[in-house]
C-alpha cells in the first residue's frame, strides 16, 4: 500500500486491487460556499507511481465508478472537486447501491457536517483475496464498503462507523452502524493508532449511533 497525499484528501492505494483501500478528508458545514462545477472526465492519478487503474476498466461492466471521497463534498473549489475524479478515488459499485443507500449515507453525512460544524471521514472498500474483478487491469469489486465518521465534542471524539454491502438496500441507515473494532478486524487496519489510549477504549467499546441524529 502507498499513501497518496492530495491537497484536499489523502488515500492508501492498493496496487493489488487497483483502488484505494481507504480515503480520508475533512468536511465542514460551509455549504453556502459550494459552487457548481462542470463534471470533468476521470483520469489516472499522477501521484500513484504504478499508475492508478484506467477508467476504461469500468466500461460496459455494469458497475459505477463510485467515489470514495464524494465530489459533492468538495464543491468549495474547482481544484478540490477535480481531485475527486482521479481513478485512485473510485471503486466498482453496484449501480443501485451507489444511487441508493450509499447516496443516502453521503447526504446524511453532509447534514451532520452542517449540524456539527466539521467532521473527519474515512471511507474505504473491504478488499481481500478472490474478489470478482473487472477490466484488463483486474480491478477488484468489493462486496462491502465502510465509512467512519468522526466529530469532536466536549468530552472527546465521537465516532460512528458504517459497514454496507455493495448491493441495493432500502434498510434504514442506522441498521448499518457498527463499531470501529469491527471495521478494524475486517480490514486489519488500526484506525486509532494515533489516538490516545483513553479515547481509543471509549470509541471501540461504544456503539454510539444513538448520539447522532437520523431524523
Amino acid at each position: 500500500m502507498s499513501i497518496i497525499r492530495h491537497k484536499h484528501f489523502f488515500l492508501s492505494y492498493s496496487e493489488e486491487h487497483e483502488q484505494a483501500e481507504w480515503a480520508a478528508y475533512y468536511l465542514t458545514g460551509d455549504t453556502k460556499f459550494q459552487h457548481h462545477f462542470e463534471r470533468p472526465y476521470f483520469k489516472q492519478d499522477p501521484l500513484v507511481d504504478t499508475d492508478s487503474a484506467h477508467w476504461g476498466n469500468y466500461k460496459d461492466t455494469g458497475y459505477d465508478k463510485g467515489h470514495l471521497v464524494p465530489a459533492a463534498d468538495m464543491k468549495f473549489s474547482s481544484e478540490a472537486y477535480n481531485e475527486t475524479f482521479y481513478t485512485s478515488n473510485v471503486s466498482p459499485q453496484n449501480k443501485a447501491f451507489n444511487a441508493g443507500i450509499w447516496n443516502r449515507l453521503e447526504q446524511k453525512i453532509r447534514y451532520w457536517a452542517d449540524k456539527y460544524t466539521a467532521l473527519f471521514i474515512v471511507t474505504g472498500s473491504i478488499l481481500h483475496d478472490n474478489l470478482v474483478t473487472i477490466g484488463d487491469e483486474e480491478v477488484s469489486v468489493p462486496d462491502y464498503f465502510f465509512k467512519i465518521v468522526v466529530r469532536v465534542q466536549d468530552n472527546g471524539l465521537v465516532m460512528i462507523p458504517f459497514l454496507v454491502p455493495n448491493q441495493k438496500s432500502d434498510a434504514p441507515l442506522y441498521t448499518f452502524a457498527t463499531t470501529i473494532e469491527a471495521i478494524e478486524q475486517i480490514t486489519r487496519i488500526d484506525f486509532n493508532q494515533k489516538l490516545s489510549e483513553k479515547i481509543e477504549e471509549k470509541i471501540e467499546k461504544e456503539l454510539s449511533y444513538k448520539e447522532w441524529s437520523f431524523s
